[in-house]
């Protein structure tokens, strides 16, 4: 006789243990596949920068509240984990929850930095990748120069930032990460997985916090767009480089880049991981 299958959502006990069996799986799988999968989160989280940019560009302009214009974009930049969790991909920020089988003594420490490291080296490549794609598409032109200028408007913003600033702000935003990660361990079907994903992502964006893998991909595409737009670029949305100073290297990497690494770190493997170890995985205590 076949067995039922139940279609009810799994409980939180049931989902923690979904998630260490699924960080295990990710640790000692073969580094080829792993690095290729994680080129693929990059993208497909830069291709939610792509929506998200697209999407808002010209809302400043014209008068639109600025909180209606980061609701859009959240909803829209949801598209970058929905491709990672449906379609499969390795994106380093949700990986963090590898620390539930770390924790667990399932995982050594070696195999826990061994994942990170090659997930977040394979996630740059893809996201920079997406990014000399959009910039040889030209797509900053498009809308009378208006998609350049909310790019390098975006990524001005993030190589501004103080660098406690940048950590809290990927504090934040991790563990709205990993919380969608997390719920989508309870789902049983496609559209499960779609909804829950759908409202942290947009909150995180929204709230204006900081992912490191997006910012692979907006650092970048400004500092193309700064370095190699022609003048009738700059022309047609009335600025110039200068009015763009934080759009640098030292932007990207010192003042967005590695702190907001480390902020996601804390978020996603501390706030999130080790909390729902904490409280569902622990070894039980002798009364």
């Amino acid at each position: 006789m076949a067995t039922e299958l139940s279609m009810d959502a799994l409980l939180p006990a049931e989902m923690a243990a979904k998630a260490e069996s699924v960080g295990v799986k990710k640790a000692h799988a073969p580094l080829a596949t792993v690095f290729v999968l994680a080129i693929l989160a990059g993208a497909f989280v830069a291709l939610g920068g792509v929506f998200a940019t697209s999407t808002t560009a010209g809302y400043a302009q014209a008068g639109w509240p600025v909180g209606f214009q980061k609701l859009i974009a959240g909803i829209v930049f949801s598209l970058g984990l929905i491709l990672v969790v449906i379609g499969g991909a390795e994106l380093f920020t949700g990986n963090n929850l590898i620390v539930m089988a770390w924790a667990s003594g399932k995982v050594s420490t070696r195999l826990l930095a061994r994942n990170w490291v090659i997930v977040y080296a394979g996630n740059f490549v893809g996201s920079v990748a997406t990014a000399l794609l959009v910039f040889a598409g030209r797509q900053y032109t498009f809308g009378g120069g208006q998609m350049g200028l909310q790019a390098l408007s975006t990524a001005n913003a993030k190589g501004g930032l103080d660098f406690m600033q940048a950590i809290a702000l990927g504090i934040l935003c991790n563990g709205l990460v990993c919380l969608a990660v997390w719920l989508t361990y309870s789902a049983r079907t496609v559209t499960d997985k779609v909804m829950a994903i759908v409202f942290p992502i947009t909150a995180f964006v929204a709230a204006g916090f900081e992912h490191c893998v997006a910012n692979m991909y907006f650092m970048p595409l400004g500092m193309m767009i700064r370095q190699g737009a022609p003048a009738s670029f700059w022309e047609s949305i009335g600025k110039t480089p200068a009015d763009f100073p934080h759009i640098t290297w030292q932007g990207f990497l010192i003042n967005n880049l590695l702190p907001v690494t480390i902020g996601n770190i804390i978020g996603g493997a501390v706030l999130v991981g080790a909390v729902y170890w904490f409280v569902y995985l622990r070894p039980a205590r002798k009364p």
